[in-house]
């Protein structure tokens, strides 16, 4: 069914879906976007990746390299739904873009290709989608390709997710002969032509009832083990009703207990329109989801998605654009009108709202006010950055904000000309403020800039992106990782006293420190990276697990507000370890005794023993240097394994696993960032130009110790 979005009239909030498209690079996600635009009759034209005329990737570099690189939103109408649907990245380097699109949507599908199954950033993003508690449906696409199975890929979804997939479809026919599926709920064909458009409906063909029946009953069993309503019909009833059925689907859905599972072949415009129905039938709207929570001091508040709340929005994406400044925004509760004052919590400013524009990509519609539920782009604000909440001034709320990723690739960066010296500082702040994954700072020894990120890819875009928007020639120096430094070997009882005397009201603090390692895997990493020879050490997921304080001061020796002084001067301290200057991870610290004096002691003393204190404790301590590793999964020939092997072990990796099928390998190893630099063309040319591979963060790990000499040398 092909809907006129401009001909449609406001939308009841319980039939607006807020959703994303995630998937592993090349699964196909702004392939199926641009089919759902082309059914919905947004697009009349079906725009292709190849020949960069798709709606979502418009950015030049986009369409030069063929992927997505930034989240681009656009809306469409289906059976009377709103659908808001953003395009997520697929790359490892971009997925700080695909979190932030998740803290404000509502569902999700997850796009596998057939023939890959679960690939490692599709594992990444459903990760992401489970820690935001974001409802998703499943979609096996390229059922067409050579080699596509849609149970090989429902058993990698249930095997490496941990899910468990409710498959609703039937292929009809296989690879190139796919040309439907069979519908197991009202057990019904869907068949498509050559073009893909239009399809027909008729009964399952006679060569696939028994294996449709069969099917179908596995579907009902599996729901009727998680569905009290399904459960009741399987016992009492020959078979569960569709209507049961598809109520189960949508509750187990929508608690994410289980995934319904499609298929079909986006490029060839196969399975689009079931997905749609599923979209509208099983995911939940604005008005299914909890209200939201927020703060204002230490109170907790919640607001409904009602359009007559106080307003309660928050800001996901900023962009700048030829016309102005674009700020995305999710309005949670309450109304946004175009002359709005709001307050933005981020700066305790007020803002006013000059425009109000629903988006779609690159083209923009100016739209009087918009509602609890829906994502619009604002012209007008000035401050406000990703992560900030826009409030009624009247009723202010702080959401939780999207957590920022730690860069972990860092380039130096400067203009070729020192007359673009303060113009490549503008661009450089700008690019911060569109991608907060992007730092930008100064180093204090060497006076360069350096521009930190997520990976290669995504600095390189990163600079392009300066030259070509602001014609500024750049020289890009070579890339450097971002290491850790974290504690091996602890002290206890370490004794500091602040004492300032110089006229006047002096400074007085006694601490006294325990400092230890705050993960368990401190000791043994260490150990283990040494007598690895070269080998990386096991990943260590919170790259040394952060810091912690406490007190265990009894007697009120160290009154309450020093305590905080103390931890706050300890925080200070970990900007800059004792090995080589980075920043220090993975430390709980212990205040154990202390003493204050009546007239001297202050916050700003104890502030400062904290300090020094716990730089002296450090410089006493076992350090161990922490470098970030990556997941590499490498697929090659098998031909060329040996090699590939022997090149990942000297660069370092510890595989952790090895597959084959059909010849050809999928090797998945643990190798530090470091290691990766240039491997593209490595690969290419021990594979002849037939390996390829991807990379996920896995976190850091202890470096060996002779690596550890080469780094605090350099």
């Amino acid at each position: 069914m092909r809907t006129d979005d401009r001909k449609t009239s406001a939308t009841p909030l319980t039939r607006v879906r807020n959703l994303g498209i995630l998937a592993h690079v090349d699964a196909g996600k702004t392939t199926l976007t641009e089919r759902i635009l082309y059914a919905t009759g947004a697009t009349h034209k079906r725009g292709e990746v190849h020949d960069g005329t798709t709606v979502t990737d418009y950015d030049p570099q986009e369409r030069d390299r063929g992927i997505t690189i930034s989240a681009a939103a656009v809306s469409c109408t289906w059976d009377g739904h709103r659908i808001n649907l953003i395009d997520t990245p697929g790359h490892v380097d971009f997925s700080d873009e695909v979190a932030r699109s998740l803290r404000v949507l509502d569902g999700a599908v997850v796009v596998f290709d057939a023939v890959a199954g679960v690939e490692p950033q599709s594992e990444a993003v459903w990760r992401q989608a489970d820690r935001h508690g974001v409802p998703r449906l499943a979609f096996v696409n390229k059922l067409d390709r050579a080699g596509a199975d849609l149970d090989t890929a429902v058993t990698s979804i249930r095997e490496r997710l941990r899910a468990v997939p409710l498959v609703v479809q039937l292929p009809v026919g296989r690879e190139d002969g796919f040309t439907g599926v069979v519908d197991l709920l009202r057990m019904r064909t869907l068949l498509w032509g050559a073009d893909g458009d239009p399809y027909g409906e008729g009964p399952v063909p006679e060569a696939l009832r028994e294996e449709a029946h069969r099917r179908r009953r596995l579907l009902e069993e599996t729901a009727a083990e998680l569905h009290p309503a399904a459960l009741e019909e399987f016992c009492t009833r020959p078979e569960v009703s569709a209507g049961t059925l598809a109520t189960a689907l949508r509750d187990l859905t929508r608690s994410g207990e289980g995934v319904v599972v499609l298929c079909g072949s986006a490029y060839r415009n196969r399975g689009i329109e079931p997905l749609l129905d599923a979209v509208a039938a099983y995911l939940p709207s604005p008005a299914d989801v909890p209200p939201v929570r927020g703060t204002l001091g230490d109170t907790v508040q919640e607001r409904s998605a009602d359009p007559g709340a106080p307003l309660a929005a928050l800001v996901f994406k900023v962009q700048a654009t030829a016309t102005g400044r674009l700020t995305y925004v999710r309005v949670y509760a309450g109304t946004i009108r175009k002359g709005d004052a709001v307050l933005d919590m981020g700066t305790g400013r007020g803002e006013r709202i000059g425009r109000i524009l629903r988006v779609q990509a690159d083209r923009h519609a100016e739209v009087d006010a918009a509602s609890a539920g829906e994502i619009v782009a604002v012209v007008g604000l000035k401050t406000a950055r990703a992560g900030t909440t826009l409030c009624a001034p009247a009723a202010p709320l702080v959401l939780e904000p999207p957590a920022a990723a730690d860069p972990v690739v860092s380039v130096a960066v400067e203009a070729r000309r020192s007359l673009d010296a303060d113009r490549l500082a503008s661009a450089l702040a700008r690019l911060a403020e569109e991608d907060p994954s992007l730092t930008v700072r100064t180093d204090p020894e060497t006076g360069q800039t350096v521009l930190s990120g997520m990976g290669e890819l995504h600095l390189e875009v990163a600079v392009e992106k300066i030259r070509r928007a602001h014609g500024l020639e750049v020289g890009v120096g070579q890339p450097r990782v971002s290491y850790r430094e974290t504690v091996a070997r602890g002290v206890r009882g370490l004794v500091y006293r602040h004492v300032k005397q110089d006229g006047g009201a002096g400074q007085f603090a006694h601490v006294v420190l325990d400092v230890e390692p705050l993960d368990e895997y401190a000791d043994a990493g260490a150990a283990d990276a040494d007598a690895a020879g070269g080998t990386a050490a096991r990943p260590a997921g919170r790259a040394g697990g952060g810091f912690a304080f406490r007190s265990t001061v009894v007697g009120g020796r160290v009154p309450q507000e020093y305590v905080r002084a103390v931890e706050a001067g300890c925080r200070d301290a970990l900007a800059e370890g004792p090995l080589g200057g980075h920043p220090v991870t993975g430390v709980r610290v212990t205040l154990t005794d202390g003493a204050t004096h009546s007239k001297d002691s202050s916050e700003m003393a104890f502030r400062t023993a904290g300090r020094f204190a716990l730089r002296e404790a450090l410089r006493a301590c076992a350090m161990t240097l922490l470098e970030p590793v990556a997941e590499i999964t490498v697929t090659v020939p098998d031909g060329f394994v040996g090699g590939v092997l022997g090149d990942l072990a000297a660069r370092r990796g510890r595989v952790s696993g090895s597959t084959s099928r059909a010849g050809t390998s999928v090797i998945t190893a643990v190798v530090p960032l470091a290691e990766l630099f240039g491997y593209a063309s490595r690969l290419r040319g021990r594979s002849q130009g037939r390996g390829t591979f991807t990379t996920r963060p896995a976190g850091h790990a202890p470096v060996p110790a002779g690596v550890t000499r080469q780094v605090l040398s350099r």
